[in-house]
């Protein structure tokens, strides 16, 4: 009897152990928003303008192309403070996502929009900040994506096979010309923005 009671708890140990090998391998690097930036913030580009809570106002309804006619002023100074457009708060309904990872300089997760599923279609970027407020959408994010097969965390990210379908909220912000290629066309964002998948 008691052979025969080691050797079941034997067998239900290595049960688990097969059950939680693939959760660990699929989930991930852990929590989204356990991240130190690697580049100090005094080190980073309008980091003050950046890092702020999204106001409680009614968005204005734009898309990917929208961004994409906004003026390519020259870009502003390094400690800028938000000014204009980027004190406006944006909604689109729906765009794909094309590309998405966590920037370990300064945490935050970098997503490449379009308003279509076409790889070659133009797209512009949003991001969605380390700071504590944005850290709920980050793990529902993360979360979804999960349930589609995907990674997301420091190690994770790149271009997706399939676009997903998204809906965008945030600030805007004039981001720094970084000799980006095509398809992005603009340095424009959605800066801080939160994303959230369609069904």
């Amino acid at each position: 009897m008691l052979i025969r009671w080691v050797v079941s708890k034997y067998s239900q140990a290595l049960l688990a152990v097969a059950v939680l090998i693939p959760l660990a391998v699929s989930c991930g690097g852990g929590d989204i928003c356990d991240c130190s930036p690697q580049t100090p913030v005094s080190q980073q580009y309008r980091s003050t303008a950046k890092h702020v809570p999204l106001p409680a106002a009614t968005p204005q309804d734009i898309t990917v192309s929208t961004m994409l006619q906004w003026p390519q002023n020259p870009n502003p100074d390094f400690h800028a403070p938000r000014s204009g457009r980027e004190l406006q708060l944006f909604r689109i309904r729906r765009a794909y996502m094309q590309n998405m990872g966590q920037d370990k300089g300064d945490c935050d997760l970098h997503f490449s929009i379009s308003d279509t599923p076409d790889k070659n279609a133009p797209r512009a970027i949003v991001e969605t900040p380390v700071d504590s407020e944005y850290c709920p959408a980050r793990r529902a994010l993360q979360s979804q994506l999960a349930q589609h097969g995907i990674t997301l965390d420091a190690d994770h990210g790149g271009e997706l096979a399939t676009p997903l379908p998204v809906e965008v909220i945030g600030l805007a912000f004039h981001d720094f010309n970084h000799d980006r290629p095509l398809p992005f066309a603009t340095t424009w964002e959605l800066h801080p923005a939160i994303v959230t998948l369609l069904r």
